[in-house]
C-alpha cells in the first residue's frame, strides 16, 4: 500500500463573479508554495465566500483524493489539477469518500484532523466545472471526498504523510452515508455520538430527521 501524502495544499487564488445569491465565489483554489497555516477554520489565506453551507469548523477543511480525481478526468477527458474541485487538500494513498465519520488523520509534523461529513454538490460547483448536469452527475458517482475539522493547529505542505491515527468502530463511511443511508447507519452514528468516540456535527440531526421521514421510521 501506498504511503498517504498531501499532493497539493490549496487556498482561494481568487474571488469570481457568480450568479449565486452571494454573487461571488471562492471555489478558485490552487496549490500554495511551501508551508501553510492551518487554524481551527481552515487554510490561512483562504476564505469561503459564502458561509451558509461551507466552513465553520465542522467543515474547515476539504480534502479530494487523487484516484478519485483520476475517475473523473478519464469520465471528461481533461486533466483535473489540484484545487479543480474546490478542495483545500488533494491527497494520495488514502480515501477521502470511503473515510469512516469521526477517524482522525496526523498531517505532517502537527496538524491533526477530523472527518466530519461529506461534500454536497452545488450550482456554483456545476458552473466551475463547466459541465452540463454536473450536480447530477457527481452526486450519483458518489465520488464526494470529505469536510475535515481541525482537532490541532499547525502548518502543513505538499509531502506531508497522512497517518490514520483513530478509526471509530460504527464503520459508516462518508460514501456510505451519502449515497445509501439506512437506519442501521444512522443509529449506529447516534450511539457513537452519545459514546463520545465521535463528535457529530449538528446537522446530522436534521439528516436523522429526513432519513426517518423518508423511510417512514
Amino acid at each position: 500500500m501506498d504511503t498517504a501524502s498531501v499532493l497539493a495544499v490549496c487556498r482561494v487564488h481568487q474571488l469570481l463573479d457568480d450568479p449565486g445569491s452571494v454573487g461571488v465565489t471562492a471555489i478558485d483554489k490552487r496549490p500554495a508554495d511551501g508551508p501553510v497555516k492551518v487554524h481551527r477554520l481552515g487554510l490561512h489565506g483562504d476564505i469561503q465566500a459564502s458561509r451558509v453551507h461551507h466552513g465553520g469548523e465542522d467543515q474547515a477543511l476539504y480534502a479530494y483524493s487523487q484516484d478519485d480525481a483520476d475517475y473523473w478526468a478519464a469520465e471528461l477527458g481533461r486533466e483535473l489539477p489540484p484545487g479543480i474541485f474546490g478542495e483545500n487538500l488533494r491527497v494520495a494513498g488514502i480515501s477521502a469518500t470511503d473515510a469512516i465519520i469521526g477517524e482522525r488523520w496526523k498531517i505532517g509534523l502537527d496538524v491533526e484532523v477530523e472527518v466530519t461529513s461529506p461534500r454536497t454538490p452545488c450550482a456554483t460547483f456545476q458552473r466551475r466545472m463547466h459541465e452540463p448536469h454536473w450536480v447530477k452527475r457527481f452526486g450519483e458517482a458518489g465520488r464526494v471526498g470529505t469536510y475535515l475539522r481541525v482537532v490541532r493547529v499547525g502548518s502543513i505542505q505538499a509531502g506531508d504523510h497522512i497517518h490514520r491515527i483513530f478509526v471509530p468502530t460504527h464503520g459508516v463511511t462518508i460514501s456510505k452515508w451519502f449515497s445509501a443511508p439506512t437506519v442501521e447507519d444512522m443509529e449506529a452514528l447516534r450511539d457513537a455520538d452519545a459514546d463520545g468516540e465521535i463528535r457529530l456535527q449538528p446537522e446530522y440531526l436534521a439528516e436523522f430527521e429526513k432519513l426517518q421521514r423518508r423511510l417512514g421510521v
